[in-house]
């Protein structure tokens, strides 16, 4: 089995999914667009991963290629294969299928809470995760409008969808839930998180969060594991 992953930022990797995918034996492709990375023809692979990166969904005139990522991720998802987005990836599932993504008024970075809407509860990639679960948010943009006939799987009270799901193999999460034990250290060196973190927290909140995050780590690689499981059966 072979996974496509587009990246958009050096730090923004798979994290514990390359475990879970070196155990399966699952080879995996790393397209770092930010660095110049083509994305290749998709016809060999059986999944597509798209991970977080600073940038916005609209800043196309900065980053011209997203133009083609949101294309590649049109014609992945409406042909009905296996994706999974993750934050800016989340994103641009969303916009990329018609939906609307925009700036918050307050970004939401910490260890939040999320809980599954009824249609979450039914989803597949949700199987045996509770109803309401900590996460790791660093977001300063959200899916403000899903795509015709998305279903909204996850919400909380700032971000009303944290989780969605196109058709039986498409999904979309806001939250963080690849992160590794140095996620949080790597992150605040990226001046676009560190200016949200403290739009929020103020001077000190790096040592904050990481004290939170580490907190929750083994109930966050538990998630990771169930949450990537949940995927690799959908992909069959």
């Amino acid at each position: 089995m072979r996974f496509l992953v587009l990246q958009h930022a050096a730090s923004e990797h798979p994290g514990s999914f390359r475990d879970f995918m070196r155990r399966d034996a699952i080879t995996w492709d790393a397209v770092e667009l930010d660095a110049g990375d083509r994305i290749p023809a998709v016809d060999g692979y059986d999944a597509m991963m798209v991970l977080g990166g600073p940038m916005d969904v609209w800043q196309e005139a900065a980053f011209p290629w997203l133009v083609d990522e949101k294309a590649v991720i049109r014609d992945w998802v409406t042909a009905g294969r296996p994706f999974l987005g993750i934050c800016l990836g989340h994103q641009l599932l969303a916009a990329a299928m018609g939906g609307d993504v925009g700036k918050m008024e307050l970004p939401e970075v910490g260890v939040c809470e999320v809980s599954l809407s009824e249609a979450g509860r039914a989803s597949p990639l949700f199987a045996g995760i509770e109803s309401r679960f900590p996460t790791l948010q660093w977001h300063g943009a959200a899916v403000c409008k899903a795509p015709a006939g998305a279903a909204i799987l996850a919400h909380n009270a700032h971000c009303p969808i944290q989780a969605l799901q196109i058709g039986g193999k498409a999904f979309g999460i806001q939250y963080h839930v690849e992160l590794i034990d140095t996620t949080v250290s790597d992150w605040g060196s990226i001046p676009e998180y560190r200016c949200a973190l403290e739009e929020i927290t103020g001077p000190g909140g790096q040592a904050l969060l990481e004290a939170a995050t580490a907190e929750k780590m083994a109930q966050f690689r538990v998630a990771a594991e169930t949450l990537y499981g949940n995927f690799r059966a959908v992909i069959g």
